[in-house]
């Protein structure tokens, strides 16, 4: 397996030339807005897991176009009436899986809710949320379904959908609406990453080894998928080269003038993750790589114990001062 193209310090210096849309933050306001106006109150019906610790509640919360998203919101038996939250996003084919799989947040004294994906949970763990939307010719998979507009492109309704997670969280029980944090992993981490954007009331975002970035290099370098579904579906479509591109750049992860960029100028407290030797998903060393690090964001080498600062307890990653996220005892 290959390592990293680039060492660490050059990478956390890398930009990328991914161009920002003239009308990016109008049109992300313009979609929350259209969004939140179909909003309809969440639903929480309390589930039987057989757990003593936790209680678990089967939510429905209004995405994208009014469509229902479920999700499992987890919370310790023995929370206060003012847990803090994370909302927790899923990876690239994956769902919010079964009642009684509970994060390992919620057993370090976080409530959590565990968003499902639409159209995904299928590809390692269990979803049950459906994409009513249809669209063009796509290659197999999600990433290039509607992807000619961005009006129309699949993860403007999912980013949609992790924003208005956060809308819906805030009213659950045991919440404290002041501290929530979003988190997740590949597709999970860069969608983390768009809410952090997109939204000025977060505590932290926690992004691990984020997907949807960089997506011309990716397409460029990537030999497996997802990141090949575009690489295939240019192959047969190349003259929709540009349209494709100038679609990415609304939902660009890497591009801090893109879905980074922070309309009230202010730091957010983050932790990004990457990875070092894995399967060749790009030459790198990982084919979701944060090849940007935006202001008040810490990137974190590759995750191990040892890639933390030197004395830092494994259990006070999230409770440090840097990361914003008071525990739950305070």
């Amino acid at each position: 397996m290959p390592a990293f193209e680039m060492p660490l310090d050059e990478l956390v210096q890398r930009r990328t030339g991914t161009p920002t849309p003239d009308d990016l933050r109008e049109f992300w306001s313009g979609t929350l807005a259209e969004a939140r106006g179909a909003v309809a109150e969440p639903k929480a019906e309390p589930v039987e897991t057989g757990l003593r610790l936790v209680r678990t509640w089967d939510v429905t919360f209004s995405g994208y176009g009014g469509d229902p998203i479920r999700a499992w919101y987890h919370l310790p038996a023995d929370a206060s009436d003012s847990a803090p939250v994370v909302v927790h996003y899923q990876g690239y084919g994956g769902g919010r899986g079964l009642a009684h799989q509970v994060p390992w947040w919620t057993m370090a004294g976080y409530a959590c809710l565990e968003v499902d994906t639409r159209g995904q949970g299928s590809g390692h763990t269990a979803g049950d949320t459906p994409d009513p939307t249809g669209s063009g010719p796509a290659h197999p998979g999600y990433m290039t379904r509607g992807i000619l507009d961005p009006q129309t492109y699949y993860y403007r309704r999912v980013f949609t959908d992790a924003v208005l997670a956060v809308d819906a969280v805030k009213s659950l029980p045991g919440a404290d609406p002041g501290r929530v944090a979003v988190s997740g992993g590949s597709q999970g981490g860069a969608m983390a990453i768009a809410v952090g954007s997109l939204r000025d009331d977060l505590a932290a975002v926690l992004s691990d080894v984020p997907f949807l970035s960089d997506f011309r290099r990716a397409v460029e370098m990537a030999t497996t998928k997802p990141y090949t579904e575009l690489y295939q579906y240019l192959s047969v479509h190349r003259d929709h080269v540009e349209r494709v591109f100038h679609t990415l750049a609304y939902f660009d992860g890497a591009e801090p003038g893109a879905v980074l960029g922070r309309a009230d100028g202010r730091d957010l407290p983050a932790i990004d993750g990457v990875r070092g030797l894995q399967r060749v998903r790009r030459p790198e060393g990982d084919h979701r790589l944060p090849v940007q690090r935006p202001r008040g964001r810490r990137c974190v080498p590759p995750a191990r114990p040892a890639a933390l600062p030197p004395g830092t307890p494994r259990r006070d990653v999230l409770t440090a001062p840097s990361s914003g996220l008071p525990s739950r005892q305070s």
